[in-house]
């Protein structure tokens, strides 16, 4: 089970990376479900001028708080970023390859990051077996060839994936759009651990997995409708205006992996 934020707009970098460690090191952790720490790797992919597609993405296998200021993220300046911390539901599900954001590269890229356990959601594609449910999750929920994701269809293909799961709440980044996915069977045993709330502001919309009071009183976030995919439109203009101040170094070992 994971954690998960979006903010967009003219928001404070510092705030929003320090809003992901707090729910990744259970700080914020006010919620019915088991898993309060998330150690198990994180990532991030922010709008950034200069990089391919206009997307930076950074992946690492530690625990977010311990390896944040080894990133870029500290050093940019961006008007969309999307952060998961990680904690493995399936030990042999670790490493970089299961490490989010998911990649799906290609001329019309997407980019996935999933809170839940689905394996039953192989049976969809017909294979035989679950080896990473998230990964599954991403090719059902986003179908090979499509450059949008649309509501209707999206949480038609959510109804069809059999029973035994506990969340599919994603965000989903091309592009063009990012999108928020909260859904969760109706049956969930941890209801409020999968519900996701939205700050909204003249200036800035977050949306997280947690409450975080650091950004705002409780008072100001809102509940996000369950059900639902919120589309948020990512113009070539808007990535244009965003001026990163240092570059990620495409970097390789057994600990970690930065690529932009």
């Amino acid at each position: 089970m994971c954690r998960l934020i979006l903010a967009h707009g003219a928001f404070s970098v510092p705030a929003v990376l320090d809003a992901a460690v707090a729910m990744s090191t259970g700080r914020t952790a006010d919620h019915d479900g088991p898993t309060q720490v998330h150690p198990n790797g994180w990532g991030a992919v922010w709008s950034a001028a200069d990089a391919p597609h206009g997307f930076g993405v950074h992946r690492d296998v530690r625990p977010l708080a311990e390896s944040l200021d080894d990133s870029p993220l500290p050093g940019i300046t961006t008007g969309f970023l999307a952060v998961h911390a990680r904690h493995a539901t399936l030990a042999r599900n670790s490493g970089l390859t299961c490490t989010h954001p998911l990649e799906r590269p290609g001329p019309a890229p997407w980019w996935f990051m999933h809170n839940g356990f689905l394996p039953t959601v192989h049976r969809n594609l017909g294979l035989p077996a679950s080896r990473f449910d998230s990964r599954e999750y991403f090719d059902w929920v986003v179908p090979h060839g499509a450059d949008r994701l649309d509501e209707t269809q999206t949480l038609e293909r959510l109804a069809a994936i059999e029973p035994g799961g506990s969340s599919g709440n994603a965000i989903v980044v091309n592009p063009r759009a990012a999108y928020v996915i909260h859904w969760s069977p109706p049956d969930v045993a941890a209801p409020r651990y999968f519900a996701m709330s939205l700050l909204q502001t003249p200036d800035f919309t977050v949306v997280a997995s947690e409450v975080v009071p650091e950004l705002a009183p409780a008072g100001s976030w809102t509940p996000l409708k369950p059900g639902s995919v919120l589309e948020i439109p990512l113009p070539p203009g808007h990535r244009r205006q965003n001026h990163p101040q240092s570059q990620p170094q495409n970097r390789q070992g057994d600990e970690h992996h930065a690529v932009l």
